[in-house]
């Protein structure tokens, strides 16, 4: 990111699934905006650690790493206390961390379900519940990552989808329940960052979406980045609203 030394701004973010890809990226910028960041990871320890020694070379004392499994309600009030006894405050919630795979319509199972609700919808609304106290306090904000998709059921994905719906409808249900001290918002993202494993796309799918895609810009994830500052720092008499990020894709369709 940026070479320029930032304005401290005393204030700390917590994104979770923030070892990579868009979660690394708002990390790093909003780190170099001036915020002491809380680098959330579960399997990916190895970039987690990684990313933090990094930061910390810029900025001594502006990083904490907090592990933990979205399915794993429980721990989520001692994430937040961690927080609290290190920084004495948190200002952005950002739910960021997602299972990402499709399935079959008729062989799907019960782990499937979990797992996709899990880190999609009950774990943002129960880490959302358990910060709440510490984020009223400092007049911060909620800041959810939907998708396109829960709007517009992808094909061969109806789980995500739905879970996705459902951080949608929480995203405007938050809002007005935690009024007016604590703002709720989310980014719906389109065509980011591809997916990868076994949700991995050949060229021509991959050339297929773009096409449905009005603006072409190289650093999308950045873009995210930009939205999530926004809410957090700019949007200040914006509540329950979702920002698409999706290069005009859903008029494009």
């Amino acid at each position: 990111m940026s070479d320029l030394q930032p304005q401290i701004t005393g204030k700390v973010i917590f994104v979770t699934g923030a070892a990579r890809r868009i979660g690394e990226v708002i990390i790093r910028y909003f780190h170099d905006h001036g915020y002491n960041v809380v680098i959330h990871y579960r399997s990916n320890v190895a970039l987690a650690k990684q990313l933090a020694l990094e930061l910390e070379s810029r900025r001594q004392d502006s990083t904490q790493l907090i592990y933990g499994d979205l399915a794993n309600i429980k721990e989520f009030y001692q994430h937040i206390e961690l927080i609290k006894a290190k920084w004495g405050q948190l200002d952005v919630l950002v739910n960021n961390a997602s299972s990402f795979f499709s399935t079959e319509l008729g062989d799907i199972d019960e782990i499937q379900w979990d797992d996709l609700m899990a880190s999609n919808l009950k774990g943002p609304f129960f880490l959302s519940q358990a910060a709440m106290k510490l984020l009223e306090q400092s007049r911060g904000s909620i800041i959810n990552i939907t998708d396109i998709h829960s709007q517009r059921p992808l094909k061969g994905y109806p789980i995500y989808s739905m879970a996705k719906a459902g951080l949608s409808m929480m995203t405007q249900a938050l809002a007005k329940e935690l009024a007016p001290h604590i703002r709720v918002n989310a980014v719906a993202p389109g065509a980011i960052l591809w997916p990868e494993g076994e949700n991995n796309l050949d060229d021509a799918q991959k050339k297929k979406i773009m096409g449905k895609t009005l603006l072409n810009v190289d650093d999308r994830a950045l873009a995210i980045a930009k939205a999530v500052y926004y809410l957090a720092e700019d949007a200040l008499f914006t509540t329950g609203d979702t920002l698409r990020v999706d290069g005009g894709r859903g008029w494009g369709e």
